[in-house]
Parts: C-alpha cells; sequence; structure tokens
C-alpha cells in the first residue's frame, strides 16, 4: 500500500501538519522515533517524575492567533489554562513582571529601569505587533525561481506597511530611539529577543526584535499533562500514529519514497520532515535530495540548549516563567540569561500536589560539547549543572531541602533522543533571512519540509505558520 502522505517527525511541526492534512481528508502516516510525541515540545519520564523537554509555553493561542486557528481547524480544543504575567525577569537586585496590558507592563517597567522614552517604545512594540498579526494573504515557496519570486511579491503588503523597521540594526534603532540606553537595560531587552529570534539585537533587524519583544503582549498558555499532551490532543484524530518507530533510510524511486522502518517499511507519494534541514541529508540517498539539505547545512550556527530539570517540594507559590540575567555570560553558554519554567501547582498530571517540575533552559554551543572526551564532558555538564541550580536557588529561594531531584540534559542528549543537536531552527538574522531562508516546499517533487528551520521559524506561531504554508503549497494556491 502506498500512503498519500508520510511525515516523520512528531514535534509541534509535524504534528501539525499531519493534523491539517488528515482534517482535510487526506491519508496520512505521523511517525516518531520516541515512544511519545512533541520532540522539542515533548514531555517525558525521568525516575517516575514528569518534565517538559525544552518548550514550556505556547504563545499564539489567543483569540485570532495562528496557534488558535490550527486547533480551531482540526477540531480540537487543548487543555490549557492562560498565564499572566508571561515572564517575571529578574536582574541583580530587581525584578520586572511582563504583564500582558499594557499599561500596567509601562507602570512596571519605568520602576524597573525609569526613562522618558518608555511609554513611546513600547507602545510602538505593542501597536507594531498587534498590526502585523491582522495582516495574512503572504505565502513563501521555494519549488522554483518563478515561484519564489511570486511568493516574495506576496509579501509586499507587509513590507509597504514595515518597511521603515525591516533594514538595518536593531540595536542600532533602539540607540537612536531611547537616545541614552544603560548596558544592563539593553541586556534586559536581549535576553527576551533571545528567547524569540534566537539572537540578540545587533544581529536582527527592528521588526524581528519587534516581534520577540511584544510576545509577551499576547495571552501566553501553560498546558496541563505538559507539552507533549498538547501535541498528543492536536494529533488524536489521526488514524495511524506510528511512535518508537525509527526511520534508518529513505530511498525514492519512480516518484515514491520508500521509508526503512523498525516497523517496517513504508512507501509514499509525498513525504513531509520534521527534522532539522541541518541533519536530514543523513537519511536519504538520492543525490539530488542529499544536495538540497546540504546546500542548507552552512546555515547551521550550531546554536543548541543546556537544560536544567528539577523536582522541588515546596509551599512556596511561584509564577509559570522566569528569566534570570547575568552581568557576564555564563561559562559553557552563548547567554547571559536563564529561562526557568515551573509547572502549575494545580497540574497534579505533571506534578504532584505540593511539587513543581521545573526546566531551565540556556542557550550553547554544540561544539561546546560535542568533541570533549567522556570525562572532559561529564565534569563540564556537572560543573555547569551545579552552576546553574546554585542561581536559580539563590533568586528564587529555593533551599537545597527542598530539591528531591536534579538532572541536566546537553546538546548530545538532545541528538541522542530527538535525533537533532541543534535547537531553535534558523537565527533570524539580518544574514540569515527571508528570501535565504528554505521554505516548506522543495524543487524536488513531493517533498516537503516543516518546523523551525524553515519558513517562519521559531516557536508555535512561526512552526504553525509554517504548517500553514505548508498546505497553501500543497494546495496550490500560490
Amino acid at each position: 500500500m502506498i500512503r498519500e502522505y508520510a511525515i516523520i517527525g512528531g514535534g509541534i511541526g509535524g504534528c501539525s501538519i499531519a493534523a491539517l492534512l488528515n482534517a482535510k481528508g487526506h491519508d496520512v502516516v505521523l511517525i516518531e522515533k520516541e515512544p511519545s510525541l512533541g520532540g522539542c515540545a515533548s514531555t517525558f519520564s525521568h525516575g517516575g517524575n514528569h518534565y517538559n523537554a525544552g518548550a514550556t509555553t505556547i504563545s499564539g493561542y489567543h483569540e485570532g492567533g495562528i496557534v488558535r486557528r490550527i486547533f480551531d481547524a482540526v477540531g480540537i480544543t487543548p487543555d490549557v489554562i492562560s498565564t499572566d504575567p508571561a515572564i517575571t525577569i529578574i536582574q541583580g537586585d530587581k525584578s520586572c513582571v511582563r504583564y500582558r496590558d499594557l499599561e500596567r507592563f509601562i507602570s512596571e517597567i519605568e520602576t524597573f529601569y525609569p526613562h522618558a522614552k518608555h511609554r513611546e517604545f513600547w507602545t510602538l512594540i505593542h501597536t507594531l505587533g498587534i498590526a502585523f498579526y491582522e495582516m495574512q494573504g503572504y505565502y513563501y515557496s521555494n519549488q522554483s525561481g518563478l515561484m519564489k519570486v511570486r511568493s516574495l511579491l506576496s509579501l509586499y503588503p507587509l513590507v509597504k506597511r514595515f518597511w521603515r523597521y525591516l533594514f538595518g540594526n536593531a540595536r542600532d534603532f533602539i540607540t537612536r530611539f531611547y537616545g541614552t540606553l544603560s548596558p544592563q537595560y539593553l541586556d534586559f531587552l536581549d535576553a527576551q529577543i533571545l528567547i524569540v529570534a534566537q539572537a540578540t539585537s545587533d544581529k536582527i533587524n527592528f521588526f524581528t526584535a519587534v516581534l520577540s519583544l511584544g510576545y509577551a503582549f499576547n495571552e501566553t498558555h501553560y498546558p496541563i499533562g505538559g507539552m507533549g499532551a498538547v501535541c498528543t490532543s492536536l494529533t488524536s484524530k489521526i488514524p495511524d500514529v506510528r511512535t518508537r518507530c525509527l526511520v534508518t533510510s529513505i530511498t525514492k524511486e519512480n516518484d515514491v519514497y520508500t521509508l526503512t522502518t523498525a516497523q517496517g517499511p513504508i512507501q509514499c507519494k509525498n513525504l513531509i520532515m520534521g527534522t532539522s534541514h541541518y541533519e536530514s541529508s543523513q537519511w536519504f540517498s538520492d543525490h539530488a535530495i542529499k544536495k538540497y539539505y546540504q546546500k542548507y547545512e552552512k546555515r547551521n550556527n550550531h546554536q543548541s540548549a543546556f537544560v536544567l530539570y528539577m523536582t522541588i517540594k515546596t509551599l512556596t507559590p511561584y509564577h509559570h516563567h522566569y528569566q534570570l540575567i547575568s552581568e557576564t555570560i555564563i561559562p559553557h553558554t552563548l547567554s547571559k540569561s536563564l529561562f526557568v519554567s515551573f509547572s502549575d501547582p494545580h497540574d497534579t498530571l505533571i506534578a504532584p500536589e505540593g511539587s513543581y517540575r521545573i526546566t531551565a533552559s540556556i542557550h550553547t554551543d554544540t561544539r561546546f560539547w560535542t568533541p570533549l572526551s567522556k570525562v572532559h564532558y561529564q565534569h563540564q555538564k556537572k560543573e555547569l549543572q551545579n552552576l546553574l541550580q546554585q542561581w536559580i536557588c539563590d533568586k528564587l529561594g529555593i533551599q537545597n531541602e527542598e530539591i528531591v531531584e536534579c538532572f541536566a540534559a546537553t546538546p548530545k542528549t538532545f541528538g541522542r533522543y530527538i535525533n537533532r543537536t541543534q535547537l531553535g531552527g534558523n537565527a533570524l538574522t539580518l544574514s540569515n533571512f527571508l528570501p535565504r531562508l528554505p521554505s516548506n516546499d522543495t524543487p524536488i517533487k513531493g517533498l516537503y519540509q516543516i518546523g523551525d528551520t524553515a519558513y517562519a521559524a521559531q516557536g508555535w506561531p512561526g512552526v504553525v505558520m509554517g504548517a500553514f504554508n505548508c498546505m497553501r503549497m500543497i494546495n496550490g494556491k500560490h
């Protein structure tokens, strides 16, 4: 039996496009090597305790949001709760709460870092973000040179509306806007930008910075039962979801793809890769396909994550998300900031009452870890784990006796479990922006790509936007 669509990878992208195709009546098989879905957004068990692997929050599920649209399209309502504030930022002895309400946040930021320009700056961020999310109709294709040009022309209304913010360096724009800018406030901005754009303000345009800084003004959500539960619910109507199904090789003959898997061969007319562009060529023997992926491998910035997992038992109340900012870059990482997420105290599917599960992540480089000897690797991993654990405890008032469990994951860990060491996808830098990004379609017949290394990049909103873009390519609406 030759399947209509096979999707490799049960991350956000793979789950999204599989759910959309299934809702439109297409024959779909979704393939995932791990026991559960989610990829970077999975939930796993360690010693009987459940943790979110990396991603811990859902943005874009607000009314009219791109993520809400995909769940509405497939007729699923995820079990999520609204969170406000989106994040609490701790820098030195200061604490700033990113409230959703603009006025409330402006009051907060003026207390945190007083400046006469704050109201004008953050109102601009808020206004531009609303205007962007109201715009629709643009798409992006890489199927051919002609299709790329046509798709770029579809972006004209967006370029016309935001052109003054699309060119030039975001840091320069921000510095000119404020006139005077303290290094500490710039660190405050860069820490938030890095979460979304995977790059700091000196490497991106101001419009990318706008969308990064403005995400907290949109309603964000906490997933009951973990991020993996959201991916499971999204795909719950798909008849054929295969977990523990490792794909070892892929061949293409007479426009049919044959997948060699742990559960036997699978043949399909159309193949959708929910994998990283940087590590996908390894599965293929077809020269044209290998060449296609290899031309994008040079865009691999080797950026990844070091993630600390903790269980604590305490009655102290905590917000869902914190960001800790240091004065200097943390050893063995690329960042001054650590993103710390707590489970909801009422989410007993993740942690028993009176306990929290913590996922804390910081940007690092794969090359800081992969070449190390086993002894050096273990030493460096333990050193960074202890440093981050102590930092979290000091800033958030966690006592050592409250810690039930603590362990960590490096880029090598993620390479072993989700088949990728580079995490976060394509950084939206000035040198790595449209039209240089790969699209969700390819020049190879029947081959599509989904996930955070294809348009439109990171997080739930970016990856889901890519899923809708992929459906548009599949349906020929371009």
